[in-house]
């Protein structure tokens, strides 16, 4: 039996048969602008070689819910938005639906999550994707965490149903705490094969990736700075009909991105990114950069 008691700030109170359970609920809105020195489609394989800017709007929510003692739960809904001054029609909108239960068990945790993501461009229906992730996650040591977890997902993208596709992979993840949250480093890999409905688009892909995080105190606010670097290597398995072999692309990018909280609840952020997509497809081989800024209010 499960009885509502009422509303606290950012919680609502639950009286079951054996404790009293707590639903969290955070979520934030933000608004900024970006310059992108190669507006591009990148499911599309399409650059414009051209820079445009544009006004960004994001917002989120989440909720989260302890089951038990070991157990939780939570759900979310993200919502973004870029509109572009002269590349208005590849202005994008994304909503993203999330779901996620987690268990404790003796060293490890268990989980599966899931998302629904939907993109439109200049308002029609551009992508759907689903992704379902199992892992297990546990400190090896009191500084080393890591986490393991397989992925199936499954993209339709309209008016391209050859782009189809539905893959699988493996993710792991090394997390090395120099001094908790306010220093770290995270390295990843991940594996991905891609089965498209044309065989042209049929992909395995290999990456990495290092990310380091500092936190530290400017006036008095405790600010962050993260630093990424991300390698991707794929393969394709059939010939590409346009230039008469298989494809081959390899992707580099780097990024950087400062937080400063300007009170308890708003936040300013800056970022930029630089990527090298190399590969023997034309369009497909492209250089861009980007550089935004944003403010946050979170509650």
């Amino acid at each position: 039996m499960k009885v509502f008691l009422g509303l606290t700030a950012g919680s609502v109170l639950f009286l079951t048969n054996s404790a009293i359970a707590e639903t969290t609920v955070s979520g934030a809105v933000s608004v900024g602008y970006e310059y992108d020195s190669n507006v591009s489609v990148d499911e599309l394989d399409r650059s414009s070689s051209l820079g445009d800017g544009g006004t960004l709007l994001a917002a989120d929510i989440s909720l989260d819910h302890d089951l038990s003692d070991k157990t939780s739960a939570s759900a979310s809904y993200g919502y973004s938005r870029i509109d572009y001054q002269d590349f208005d029609f590849l202005s994008r909108e994304t909503h993203m639906l999330g779901g996620n239960i987690s268990s404790k068990l003796e060293k490890v945790t268990a989980g599966i999550n899931y998302f629904y993501i939907n993109a439109q461009l200049d308002g029609s229906d551009f992508l759907t994707y689903h992704r379902a992730s199992p892992s297990l996650s546990g400190f090896v040591s009191k500084r080393w965490f890591l986490r393991g977890a397989y992925v199936f997902g499954d993209k339709k993208i309209a008016s391209r149903p050859g782009r189809d596709a539905q893959n699988h992979g493996t993710e792991l993840d090394a997390y090395y705490f120099w001094r908790g949250l306010r220093r770290y480093i995270n390295v990843g890999y991940v594996y991905r094969q891609e089965d498209s409905q044309a065989a042209r688009f049929k992909y395995k892909a290999h990456q990495v990736k290092v990310r380091a995080v500092q936190r530290f105190e400017i006036f008095s606010k405790l600010s962050m700075l993260e630093l990424g670097l991300r390698y991707e290597d794929r393969d394709y398995d059939e010939p590409t009909p346009s230039i008469g072999e298989k494809r081959r692309d390899e992707r580099v990018r780097a990024t950087v991105e400062f937080d400063l909280p300007l009170t308890e609840r708003v936040n300013w952020g800056i970022y930029a990114g630089y990527s090298d997509y190399l590969s023997n497809l034309p369009s497909a081989d492209y250089d861009q950069s980007v550089v935004g800024t944003k403010i946050e209010i979170s509650f």
